[in-house]
């Protein structure tokens, strides 16, 4: 195994070719179609089952088949594993199968992702590993099934600047476009269209409270902070932030959501008219408009205090939200829904919303923000497009041990979702889309451009957002995609969420040296 060049074929290899120190590399095996988080993670395990690290990469064509086996050319999935410093070796898989590999490397350990493991694999799946378990065993060589340790956040800011991490984030980004060729100089003028758009936004109403604190100290008597209040701001959140968004980019928002008797209440409705919102509000006095108070000393926050009661709407008004959908459905482009599982979105009203989305031909949209409560995304069934962080699609398969790749699979087919977007925190997102020719899913992975957010609390919320607006322009998933990455970017830049314009997303990509 040579140092000059990490890349090699089978064809080139012999078995006379095996270095000194053979028994410390590691192996593991894939397409690698597309270099995200996830791989990473799985890349790194491996790596440490061994001094040395050889990926194996399935060449373009099937040996089986004889057919295209992958997206994208093997040179190119190849290239981008050469990039990664704790990858010693790539061999691409062009005259020979798994196993060939093997018999020649003998590795000490062949490191497989953790869905190898199931007694549910495909068939296609065993058949590519089978023989050269078979050949690891001969040898005493070792197997491992692991996906990497799961993160939910990043460490990034101690490895760089905060300024040489958003350039590096920048390149990825530019780099995700050029793959799928995507030029960012014609978007907005698609997305222009968007004033001829009439979009459905239905969810739960949040009014969002910041309240800026000057630190006292620690109280004698008792372990507690004490601080001082300096000010108050209220912003919209929850599904109305995400109407606000909508009508920011230009399309005509139409707003269903349920809120109390009481100030807060009138607040939504003052600022859904400024963000230009059509407000359908049915009110319910048995609870309160969900408010939520977060105290910050600076731009940390302290804690958080929510007031809510998240009952069961009654018939009477669950009726009449279901009444709103069918009387607005045939005037719609889209249907976008924020559930914050704070019991607006309902069975039954998901029912309306899926009728209609079929019997109109429309696009639906949707997202379960639960970070503090249980929700389940996977009932959303038959979407256009479905946007769970991870944590999300985990909880919703109870599935804890597979890869990012294999869960987003698992995820799809549960809910025949057309498009879903694997949200990471701050490693970015995920986006995958329908199937290629070959059986294989589109996906690109988009960096989280901003690496060092004031408040990260609304990017969900723009996300839905902006891809929902731009793929009602008839954009592509990954043209969306790109779209609300530099959305997300914004979103994250200040205290509380504010609706972002078409200007100000266009500004935001012109200050990056595009010219649109």
């Amino acid at each position: 195994m040579a140092d000059k060049n990490k890349i090699v074929r089978l064809s080139a290899l012999s078995a006379g070719e095996q270095s000194s120190d053979i028994e410390h590399v590691a192996m593991c095996f894939g397409q690698f179609n597309v270099i995200h988080p996830g791989h990473l993670r799985y890349l790194k395990l491996a790596r440490s089952h061994g001094s040395k690290l050889v990926v194996a990469v399935e060449g373009d064509v099937n040996l089986s088949t004889g057919h295209q086996s992958v997206s994208f050319p093997e040179m190119a999935r190849a290239e981008a594993l050469e990039a990664l410093e704790l990858v010693d070796q790539i061999v691409i898989l062009d005259s020979g199968k798994l196993d060939d590999l093997v018999r020649i490397i003998r590795p000490a350990a062949l490191v497989l992702g953790k869905e190898y493991e199931s007694e549910d694999l495909d068939i296609e799946r065993k058949r590519k590993i089978a023989s050269a378990l078979t050949v690891l065993g001969e040898y005493g060589g070792e197997i491992f099934y692991e996906a990497g340790q799961i993160h939910y956040a990043s460490g990034d800011i101690f490895r760089a600047t905060q300024h040489d991490l958003e350039v590096e984030r920048w390149k990825q980004f530019k780099a995700a476009v050029d793959h799928q060729g995507i030029d960012l100089k014609n978007l907005f003028e698609r997305l222009e269209v968007a004033q001829n758009r009439k979009l459905l936004v239905l969810g739960d109403t949040i009014v969002d409270s910041y309240i800026a604190c000057d630190p006292i100290g620690m109280s004698n008597e008792a372990p507690v902070v004490v601080v001082k209040e300096l000010e108050s701001k209220d912003f919209l959140g929850g599904a109305a932030i995400v109407a606000a968004h909508v009508a920011a980019l230009g399309a005509h928002c139409e707003f269903i959501s349920v809120v109390g008797i009481d100030d807060e209440a009138n607040l939504v409705r003052s600022k859904l008219i400024e963000a230009d919102v059509c407000a359908n509000l049915a009110e319910d006095n048995s609870r309160p408009t969900t408010f939520k108070i977060r105290y910050l000393v600076e731009n940390q926050k302290l804690f958080r205090v929510s007031r809510l009661n998240e009952h069961s709407l009654s018939k009477k008004i669950e009726d009449k939200l279901i009444d709103q959908i069918y009387d607005l459905a045939p005037s719609l482009d889209g249907i976008l829904v924020s559930d914050f599982v704070y019991g607006v979105v309902t069975p039954k009203v998901i029912q309306a919303l899926k009728e209609s989305a079929k019997r109109y031909n429309l696009p639906i949209f949707g997202d379960v923000q639960c970070s503090s409560q249980l929700g389940d995304v996977s009932k959303f069934t038959n979407f256009t497009l479905i946007s769970p962080t991870e944590r999300e699609a985990r909880v919703a398969l109870n599935n804890q041990d597979d890869g990012v790749e294999h869960v987003v699979n698992l995820l799809m087919e549960k809910t025949l979702a057309s498009n879903c977007v694997m949200k990471l925190g701050a490693a970015g997102f995920i986006v995958y889309g329908g199937q290629n020719s070959d059986g294989s899913r589109m996906r690109e992975h988009f960096p989280a451009l901003n690496a060092n957010p004031i408040d990260v609390t609304g990017a969900g919320d723009s996300m839905l957002a902006a891809m929902s607006v731009a793929l009602t322009c008839k954009l592509t998933i990954m043209e969306a995609a790109a779209l609300a990455c530099c959305m997300c970017a914004i979103a994250v830049e200040t205290v509380g969420n504010l609706p972002i314009t078409y200007a100000k997303l266009r500004e935001y990509i012109k200050s990056k040296g595009v010219h649109v």
